[in-house]
């Protein structure tokens, strides 16, 4: 008498862990491939990319260029895994947990492999060297912007991760503020500079908003009761 129920409360128990991250993940993917069209089709956002470049570019500072250099070279494929490595030892000594940092590695990781995927197959060139900063710096292809899924990603999880723990409003203010200036000075660091096209970046942000999605459907995953634990 009692099954039907608890195959009703099995059911309703995976759709509360999981839906939230899986409206991430969907908004991330449909994002992407709106961006993706745009591209591929040289329309729409896309319209946006070289006059977007090409005003940066007239208008280009020597300190502004320094101080954007500097921003992308921290989140660059070079020295973010060397914050994020010492970043997360650190967070498990203090926190006496691995799982919480190693999600974040899990993050990272999966959001270079998709990054470097996609290049692959869509094989977009760079923007032209008379629009970069440094001719030649930048030899891979263009779409998306690594720098900018994995700021993006970095700011994300590890901010999710930490309101997990908290539920504090001021928590979730601090988040949603840091992830939205690093992402933004980061994507912007990589337009001004002349490394990647609009929709380079706008492509890496859905990407990593994907990630984050996963991520999210993982914690509640295995940070669930069983129902047997659970109070009637």
């Amino acid at each position: 008498m009692d099954s039907p129920t608890i195959d009703r409360r099995s059911v309703t128990a995976v759709l509360v862990t999981v839906l939230p991250g899986l409206i991430l993940v969907v908004l991330g993917v449909v994002g992407f491939f709106v961006v993706f069209d745009a591209v591929y089709e040289k329309d729409d956002l896309a319209a946006l990319d070289t006059p977007v470049l090409e005003w940066l570019a007239d208008n280009r500072s020597s300190t502004a260029t320094t101080v954007l250099t500097v921003v992308t070279n921290l989140f660059g494929p070079v020295v973010l895994p060397i914050i994020v490595a010492i970043g997360c030892l650190v967070w498990a000594k203090v926190s006496g947990g691995w799982r919480d940092p190693l999600l974040l590695v899990a993050a990272m990781l999966t959001a270079t492999a998709i990054s470097v995927l996609i290049k692959a197959l869509v094989a977009r060139p760079r923007p032209p060297e008379g629009l970069m900063s440094v001719p030649g710096v930048e030899s891979s292809f263009s779409f998306p912007s690594g720098h900018t899924i994995g700021a993006a990603t970095l700011v994300l999880v590890s901010g999710y991760l930490v309101w997990t723990r908290h539920h504090s409003r001021t928590v979730a203010l601090v988040w949603t503020a840091t992830a939205v200036v690093v992402i933004a000075l980061v994507a912007f660091s990589r337009l001004y500079l002349g490394y990647h096209f609009v929709t380079d970046v706008l492509a890496a942000v859905c990407l990593a908003l994907a990630v984050l999605g996963a991520v999210v459907m993982v914690y509640h995953w295995t940070d669930r009761k069983p129902l047997g634990d659970r109070a009637d």
